[in-house]
């Protein structure tokens, strides 16, 4: 073992919540790269998943592939079921929820907890909204009045915060992972992304630290990923 890999493994064992993940970025427990023990498992022993923004692109194609591995898949979107999703359960595991508006995202908290039965190993943190002109170009500074701002920050922001911390119990009974979808535009200025969108996909960056220095000394991991463009 040389010194540097020595320093990691040293460091991973102290599991430290902020910097480990960065040190040492292995792949979560059976979150990226579930295994085949999964597929085999029986319904109670099922690992279980809720995803965020489940109808289309990112979260659609997480939630097919989660499935496929085994796991007992929790969709929450703001569009209902639909029916092309190949799992029979799916319909019953769906929870209607509008992230803009926060009031209903605490309110809908126990009927989450009680679809979940006391434990979620995942939480992945994926509903995100981009407004638009009129002509579909980006919105700056110039073009973003407050209701704008509040409606991106309460989706793509505020309500992960309250997701976690109200799932809190079930995540930390599970030893589990929270899955932060940021984004690319977070980190420099894009040609269409807009300023909101933009600038609360910066914040969720520092909210990740925050929760992983909140929930990792009990047992839970938090950590984000940055995708670019995709095509939905």
């Amino acid at each position: 073992m040389d010194r540097q890999t020595q320093y990691l493994w040293s460091f991973d064992k102290t599991r430290n919540p902020v910097t480990a993940p960065l040190l040492t970025p292995r792949p979560p427990k059976n979150i990226m790269h579930p295994t085949s023990q999964n597929r085999n498992a029986l319904m109670g022993d099922k690992k279980k998943l809720l995803l965020t923004g489940a109808s289309r692109g990112i979260g659609h194609a997480t939630v097919k592939h989660f499935n496929a591995a085994g796991w007992e898949v929790f969709t929450a979107s703001r569009q209902n079921w639909v029916d092309d999703c190949p799992w029979a359960e799916g319909l019953l595991n769906h929870i209607h929820l509008d992230l803009e508006d926060i009031d209903s995202v605490s309110a809908s908290m126990t009927a989450i907890k009680d679809k979940l039965g006391g434990r979620l190993d995942a939480l992945v943190n994926n509903a995100g909204v981009s407004p638009k002109t009129e002509e579909g170009g980006r919105m700056g500074v110039l073009e973003s009045d407050y209701s704008t701002w509040i409606k991106v920050f309460n989706v793509n922001l505020f309500s992960t915060a309250l997701l976690a911390r109200g799932l809190f119990d079930e995540l930390k009974a599970a030893k589990g992972s929270i899955i932060n979808v940021t984004s690319i535009a977070g980190s420099k200025v894009h040609p269409f992304a807009g300023v909101a969108y933009a600038t609360s996909k910066a914040a969720l960056s520092a909210l990740t630290r925050e929760m992983a220095f909140d929930f990792g000394p009990h047992g839970v991991r938090v950590n984000a990923i940055a995708p670019g463009e995709i095509d939905t």
